[in-house]
């Protein structure tokens, strides 16, 4: 039986990985993006280069790439007060979480993209979600996704799955995972065509790709990518890190 897959693409590293994998897994594939007046604004842009390039260098890929879906969501940027979506100074607020949270983003995301998965036919959402070195956001951790999923599917009445596949790797293993999906040809992609950094710097340009080089999510991306590239010279099962790919 045919099974088509839904891809929460932003434009960034994580589901740029995850698109990847949806491609090499399923037999059809859509991707939603969302506009919600996000200060790293690039990424949107970042996501047509990407898809374009995908289906270029990856024509086996492309045949099963399909639409691609932009949601107006400005009111979630709106009530939001976030450094994500404001000029504002990244900091740590009390609770212990960055000021970069932005509340009930990825509840929001999964619930517009499971009401288009039902008009399309889809069955399997995806997400780039990681709950293992991340900024510690209450809706990237598997629990709350595990839940989503049973609230969404009864109120849909349908049968839905949620797919984390970089739930439980670090950034050096989802640069491995994008090496074993794709090579050479799906990092330089990554790297390339794909934006993460916060601040939305897409000007200045590093060994791991485009970014500010401070924010959270580039010294995520560069550690990781770092720690690759070390593991890659002393073999590629050390590059793979201790788990393997995501399967």
């Amino acid at each position: 039986m045919s099974i088509s897959a839904l891809v929460l693409f932003s434009g960034g590293q994580d589901s740029a990985t995850c698109l990847a994998w949806a491609l090499d897994r399923y037999d059809a594939v859509e991707t939603v993006g969302f506009d919600y007046g996000q200060r790293h604004r690039v990424e949107l842009e970042c996501r047509g280069a990407f898809v374009q390039q995908l289906r270029e260098r990856f024509p086996a890929w492309g045949r099963k790439l399909g639409a691609d879906h932009l949601l107006d969501l400005g009111l979630l940027g709106r009530i939001s007060d976030s450094a994500l979506t404001a000029e504002r100074e990244i900091e740590f607020a009390n609770s212990g979480l960055p000021n970069t949270f932005v509340p009930g983003r990825n509840l929001m995301f999964f619930t517009m993209a499971a009401a288009l998965a039902y008009r399309r036919g889809h069955k399997v959402l995806v997400g780039g979600m990681c709950e293992t070195d991340y900024s510690g956001y209450p809706d990237c951790r598997d629990d709350t996704l595990k839940s989503l999923q049973v609230t969404l599917n009864l109120g849909l009445d349908a049968r839905l799955v949620i797919e984390t596949p970089l739930m439980w790797i670090d950034k050096q293993q989802t640069w491995a995972l994008a090496r074993s999906l794709g090579g050479e040809a799906l990092v330089d992609l990554v790297r390339e065509q794909t934006h993460t950094c916060y601040l939305g710097d897409h000007r200045t340009h590093h060994a791991w790709g485009y970014g500010c080089g401070q924010c959270p999510a580039c010294q995520l991306r560069s550690k990781g990518h770092a720690a690759w590239i070390a593991a890659l010279a002393q073999g590629p099962r050390d590059a793979l890190g201790a788990q393997g790919p995501a399967s």
